[in-house]
């Protein structure tokens, strides 16, 4: 085998490889679809989601009023976050402690939640997020980034 052959062999299975762990990394993705937040639809969560969902759409995320129904919900979000791996608050050194799947639901999961509230903005929210769980300037412009490919703006 020449060179040339050799080369292309080589970057075949290079390019399968590459094939085969994005494959995985969909279906974990895939898996979080039909497992997301599913622990607010039970027990001991619901009761405070129901209470609480109302009052936190009409407030501005980050605003001292939000966060003192975060700690009102405390009891439930303790429950919330310990079953959802997508929350930084799930692990002991936050987003640190995340791999890239779980960054992808949490992303997800920020942008879906300001449009639950009347005057959401998802680029507000990584900024306040840069905050609340220390991640640096290149995490908070590759989440900047990903707003704009999801809002079809960087075409």
């Amino acid at each position: 085998m020449d060179e040339k052959e050799l080369c292309i062999q080589e970057t075949k299975k290079h390019i399968d490889l590459v094939g085969d762990l994005i494959v995985k990394l969909i279906n974990e993705l895939d898996k979080r679809i039909f497992f997301h937040d599913y622990s607010k639809l039970n027990e001991p969560e619901i009761e405070g989601f129901i209470k609480y969902t109302p009052k936190l759409k009409n407030c501005t995320y980050g605003s001292e009023e939000y966060k003192q129904y975060l700690k009102e919900l405390k009891p439930y979000l303790d429950h919330h976050y310990q079953n959802n791996r997508h929350h930084p608050e799930h692990f002991e050194n936050g987003i640190s402690n995340m791999n890239l799947v779980d960054l992808i639901e949490m992303f997800c999961d920020w942008f879906a939640a300001t449009k639950r509230h009347n005057d959401g903005d998802i680029y507000k929210s990584i900024d306040i997020n840069k905050n609340r769980f220390g991640y640096d300037d290149i995490l908070t412009n590759i989440f900047k980034n990903t707003v704009q490919l999801l809002e079809n703006k960087n075409e």
